[in-house]
């Protein structure tokens, strides 16, 4: 069973975490666009409040299974997609493998994948056997303050913190990691015709705006926005900003959606 926690009403928005987070990375939105988006945020397959798969699950499996709940909870109408660093990884997928389910695709501080850099690759790969051997609670406590900006207050930094421990465990981790590592968008990207918006943290020391900016660059007609005095986790630590952009691009859409 996948955990779900949804809120709110009006265009449907599916919300789907990084590699070390889960529903509740996604408070903020929930906080202040419940009122007019009806938001839904997984616990991925393998994290937090959800089940853990009976087998590895690959990119692939994560897009199915995000299709298939928005199916379950959507219908064919659909839903706008946001997913942030890994889980725009797997809303880049779920835009090639079920196009007709994703009304828009929003990425934040995401890539192509981490299988475009064979070090990258490498580190990402290494990830699950350091879970494995630090815990939950140490990886956490020693990971997610990279994940802000410098400057980031220290409640922001110690929510970061708790979710990430309560959220990852092996193997569902390991999979994850395995599924960024595998993968390489790049040459597919020009097949999405989805409309599209990218967001980045300028102080985002995981990602970069340089890869960020690859991934605007490679699907047609992509915006890619700059959200200034954020990190990694932009839409946490610099919320009014982020939920500014993903509320009027979601909108905008909709609009010239019914329009034409």
């Amino acid at each position: 069973m996948t955990h779900v926690v949804e809120s709110g009403s009006g265009p449907a928005l599916l919300l789907l975490h990084g590699i070390g987070g889960g529903a509740d990375s996604f408070a903020p939105q929930f906080d202040e666009l419940s009122s007019s988006l009806r938001l839904l945020a997984w616990d991925a397959p393998g994290y937090g409040r959800s089940e853990d798969p009976g087998r590895p699950f690959d990119l692939d499996d994560y897009a199915d299974a995000a299709a298939d709940l928005i199916r379950d909870r959507c219908g064919d109408a659909g839903a706008h997609v946001l997913g942030m660093s890994w889980g725009g990884v797997i809303a880049t997928r779920l835009a090639m493998r079920h196009p007709g389910l994703v009304r828009s695709l929003l990425l934040g501080s995401s890539t192509v994948g981490s299988g475009a850099d064979d070090e990258a690759a490498g580190r990402m790969r290494a990830r699950a056997a350091m879970l494995d051997r630090e815990g939950a609670e140490a990886f956490a406590a020693e990971r997610a303050p990279r994940l802000l900006s410098g400057t980031a207050d220290d409640q922001v930094t110690a929510k970061a913190t708790a979710i990430m421990a309560s959220s990852i465990r092996l193997p569902g981790y390991g999979y994850a990691a395995e599924s960024m590592a595998a993968t390489d968008h790049t040459a597919d990207l020009p097949k999405i015709d989805i409309p599209t918006l990218v967001l980045g943290g300028d102080e985002d020391s995981v990602t970069g705006v340089p890869a960020s900016q690859v991934l605007a660059g490679g699907i047609p007609g992509a915006v890619f926005v700059t959200i200034r005095g954020a990190g990694h986790l932009a839409n946490q630590e610099r919320p009014e900003a982020f939920n500014a952009w993903v509320e009027s691009f979601i909108h905008i859409t909709e609009r010239l959606r019914n329009h034409f």
